[in-house]
């Protein structure tokens, strides 16, 4: 796969009504220019709650630079973020200045600054408590016009009525203003559009759009709020979507109004966006709303100049990880760290939705499978999943400080070696082993020796878990038997704490972890998207998805063979849960067999796709939702917008019809003939012929993919200098003839009776026989 595919695929999907995304990206001078103003609010703006504070914070850069100062982040107010957060100050914008004035003088109190995070945003923050004296008001205004009634006991729901109705407020207040401004002043007509994230933030989207203000309304669900509840009741959720009864459902979980709010949230705005096609499945049959538009969610991508950059990133990380295991494992340190691949999982703690029954299954099959054929390989799982902990366990840290004593004690040793080296070569004499080594020097090693012995296994957990006989990870290593036996290839480590670089145990960020593992592994039942692979990808990291998540069914809708670009992607929607083990183990089977070279080849190629999933090109999904949404309510925009567009390249005539890639949810357009990657040049004369004239082409398979080794366990050598050939070796599964959800529709209804449900059984380890 050539870089310069990659490129033209990525800049494909940028373009939209012959409009390049990158020339929208004018620090705002279009839309100041026809008056566009945008309001992003959500719960998660300056207040970091879960995975929208990401969303929106990486997402902020690249919509700043579209609509400049007409931006405004649209939040709560949460003291401890805001102190170190935001920088308060007041708005330059006179209208929102006037509304802050109109809402502090009824008592509301209202922050207004500049977010302290890259682009610099304005943003305005509504204090809860202050208005919390209007809240039975205001529940009754919201049961007059919208018929959902709020209970006094839900706290949550509450807090989220309060912010609807101070951003309804807010709303109604600046479009009053622009309004006076533009007849009084005869001023140009602004153009407001206000993009909503998540119920928290549903109850103003309704009463704006029940209200009638001149207001282009757009709502995102990330995930529902019913699917997440059901799914964590380990309920056989995707093949029983049409049979669910909605409204018992919710009653029995005691979140009927939260999902009154959404349901009513997503028929109210006038587009309604999910972040990724399994979601738009799932709110089509909870929400009874098929979504306009699928919003994926990008990152802030870091390019590298070279592609050892990223490389030599990864060897400084996994030498921290090297030195953690080395002390984690003492006394049981007799593995090889040269053959030992890291692989993880992390998230929230979501036991069956992040597929971490699945992850620990798989891995006591693959310690099976590697014992059984005699590898030399030893895989390190990590488990990053935070939960209620006491403290540290003592083991780990003694296993830490006994580690850093002996390398203490060595480099003592080897200090005084030199000295007497130096010395003795100093006087023109070659020096004898005793002159070198010395007694003394030998006692004090043995002591060091001595005390890292133990007789107790390696702990599998690093620190003291609250309700350790019922946790859930814990109780499933257990199960499986995966307590860091010497003659297990598989160790397992559960790090119940998120990772920070403070840490007296393993002093790494996520980002340093995450680029010292080999192989991330999330096999997720429900994960609307799926920030962990999406980063993995970013950080030349392989990864194993599902298509039952976001980032899955992206990357095989729009990678031909993702695997060999390192996505491997497990079927768990049209296979039980058998064979998505058995699937998952194999993946990681084979990946473990890779040598270091096509493991290094791999990482590249596995880089090579971050373009796909930076803001850059997927900014425009968002871009076109708004353009939607305000098509709706002034249709006259797209002839504003084309008299701003004149002087912009147009790919081509507006009178030509749409074509079928000009969906989102498509594959990128063909590419031109004017490549001269020398990757490309390698291509069989059948795969360019089905690139250039496919309407729906893909990123192909990389060239060097497709020269399999006769079996996973020809290895090439590790210490051949001549790495031109490394590529070939790489054994990848390609899924090609596998049912994907690229059709936007639920399986044949008669696979709900086939028995193939994901929700695993038993270990099954005692079946596995001589099947492997």
């Amino acid at each position: 796969m050539s870089i310069s595919r990659i490129k033209h695929a990525a800049k494909s999907l940028k373009t939209f009504q012959g409009i390049q995304f990158e020339q929208c990206l004018d620090d705002g001078e279009n839309a100041e220019r026809v008056g566009k103003w945008l309001l992003e609010v959500s719960w998660e703006v300056a207040n970091k709650v879960g995975g929208i504070y990401t969303v929106i914070r990486s997402k902020v850069p690249i919509t700043k630079k579209e609509y400049g100062n007409n931006y405004i982040c649209i939040g709560p107010y949460n003291d401890s973020f805001v102190r170190t957060e935001v920088e308060i100050g007041e708005s330059s914008v006179s209208a929102i200045r006037e509304t802050v004035k109109e809402m502090q003088r009824y008592g509301i109190h209202v922050v207004t600054g500049n977010w302290l995070i890259e682009g610099y945003p304005q943003v305005v923050l509504f204090d809860i408590g202050s208005a919390a004296h209007r809240l039975d008001g205001w529940k009754g205004d919201f049961f007059q016009y919208a018929h959902i009634g709020i209970p006094y006991h839900d706290r949550e729901s509450n807090d989220a009525v309060i912010f609807g109705f101070c951003v309804f407020w807010f709303i109604g207040t600046v479009r009053m203003i622009f309004d006076f401004l533009e007849q009084l002043k005869h001023d140009k007509h602004r153009y407001v559009i206000a993009h909503f994230h998540e119920w928290l933030a549903g109850v103003g989207l309704v009463m704006t759009r029940l209200r009638g203000y001149d207001c282009a309304l757009v709502f995102t669900t990330h995930a529902t709020l019913l699917g997440r509840y059901l799914c964590a009741g380990s309920t056989d959720f995707y093949n029983s979507l049409p049979w669910f009864n909605l409204d018992k459902e919710a009653g029995d979980r005691q979140i009927y109004h939260r999902y009154c709010i959404e349901r009513a949230a997503a028929s109210c705005a006038h587009v309604f966006t999910t972040v990724s096609q399994i979601t738009g499945v799932e709110s089509e049959y909870l929400l009874h709303k098929r979504p306009d538009i699928l919003t994926p969610n990008g990152l802030s991508v870091k390019q590298f100049a070279a592609l050892h950059e990223f490389q030599n990133l990864h060897a400084q990380n996994k030498e921290k990880l090297n030195a953690f295991v080395r002390g984690h494992f003492y006394g049981h340190y007799d593995f090889d760290l040269d053959k030992t691949l890291y692989f993880f999982i992390a998230g929230r703690y979501e036991f069956s939705n992040k597929g971490a029954d699945m992850f620990i299954e798989s891995l006591a099959r693959l310690n099976h499978m590697l014992k059984a054929v005699g590898s030399d390989i030893t895989i390190v799982a990590f488990l990053i999943f935070p939960t209620s902990t006491n403290n540290f366990n003592v083991e780990s840290l003694r296993g830490q400080s006994i580690a850093k004593m002996l390398r203490d004690a060595v480099q003592n040793v080897q200090g005084e070696i030199g000295k007497r080296l130096y010395e003795i070569c100093l006087k023109g004499s070659i020096p004898n082993p005793d002159q070198i080594l010395r007694n003394e020097d030998l006692v004090e090693l043995k002591k060091c020796i001595f005390a890292s012995q133990r007789s107790s296994l390696p702990p599998i957990c690093t620190h003291n878990v609250v309700n350790d006989a019922t946790d859930p990870i814990l109780c499933a290593l257990r199960r499986c038997q995966l307590f860091n036996n010497r003659s297990d290839r598989v160790k397992v480590i559960f790090h119940p704490e998120f990772l920070r670089s403070t840490s007296p145990l393993l002093p790494m960020d996520y980002e340093e972890f995450v680029r010292g593992c080999h192989l991330g592994v999330f096999p997720s039942y429900y994960e609307p998207w799926g920030y962990t692979p999406a980063e993995c990808t970013v950080m030349g990291v392989p990864s194993i998805s599902t298509n039952l998540s976001g980032f899955g069914c992206f990357m095989e809708e729009h990678v031909s063979d993702p695997g060999s670009y390192g996505i491997y992607v497990v079927d768990r929607r049209y296979k039980n849960a058998e064979e998505s083990v058995q699937q998952l183990v194999q993946y990681m089977f084979d990946f473990s067999q890779l040598a270091r070279r096509q493991r290094i080849l791999l990482r590249n190629r596995t880089e090579r796709l971050s373009e796909l999933l930076d803001w850059n090109t997927l900014g425009i999904y968002y871009y076109k939702a708004r353009q939607l949404a305000l098509e709706r309510i002034h249709p006259e925009i797209h002839e504003e917008m084309m008299k701003i567009t004149q002087n912009f390249s147009v790919l081509r005539p507006s009178s030509a019809p749409s074509s079928p890639g000009a969906s989102r949810s498509s594959t990128p357009a063909p590419m031109d003939d004017d490549f001269t990657d020398d990757e490309e040049e390698q291509q069989s004369p059948e795969d360019q012929s089905a690139y250039q004239h496919s309407p729906f082409a893909k990123i192909p398979r990389p060239q060097s993919a497709k020269n399999l080794v006769d079996s996973p366990f020809n290895r090439l050598d590790d210490n051949d200098e001549d790495d031109s050939n490394a590529d070939s070796g790489i054994n990848l599964q390609s899924n090609h003839g596998q049912q994907t959800l690229r059709d936007d529709v639920l399986a044949d209804p008669t696979y709900k009776s086939s028995g193939k449900s994901q929700i695993l059984p038993d270990s099954t380890l005692d079946k596995l026989g001589l099947n492997l």
